[in-house]
């Protein structure tokens, strides 16, 4: 039997990812099969593009229920360790400056269920948050990136 893989999210992660289910379940999923019936009326379906399209767009929202049921099964919640507050953990936001005379920037680093570079959130898979997890405030930290490997100063862990 295969082992299922583990998905690390916040309780606010895993609230979106049910929503988005139950949306896809309720509402889009019953949007598709009035689609595939309209096309269907209009004849020959061997050159019904619309009847393609509205199959093609039921095979995602297939696809997507199944792959977020799964997500939200094997759902591990991340939990703060108040412990260790000045420890750069799954959950934290962390604030480093680029060495010698970068700008400051704030990551959250989140599951890979739920990370979205452009509001900030950014996987714990990434090479940024691999070599940032662990770390605490005042360390400076060598950071792989597709450019080459930058140095960076860990300044606040929230």
């Amino acid at each position: 039997m295969a082992v299922e893989k583990s998905y690390y999210m916040t309780v606010e992660g895993k609230e979106k990812l049910e929503k988005e289910l139950h949306h896809l379940k309720t509402e889009k999923r019953q949007e598709v099969v009035e689609r595939i019936k309209i096309a269907r009326g209009f004849g020959d379906l061997s050159e019904n593009s619309e009847y393609d399209a509205a199959k093609d767009e039921q095979a995602f929202v297939e696809s997507r229920i199944a792959q977020l049921e799964n997500m939200i099964r094997n759902a591990v919640i991340i939990e703060n360790d108040t412990a260790n507050q000045n420890v750069v953990q799954l959950g934290k936001s962390v604030t480093f400056q680029e060495l010698p005379d970068g700008d400051e920037e704030t990551y959250t680093i989140v599951g890979s269920a739920e990370a979205d570079p452009f509001e900030g959130k950014i996987s714990n898979d990434s090479p940024m948050a691999k070599s940032l997890l662990g770390h605490e405030i005042g360390e400076q930290v060598v950071v792989a990136t597709p450019g080459g490997d930058i140095n960076v100063k860990i300044l606040k862990v929230e």
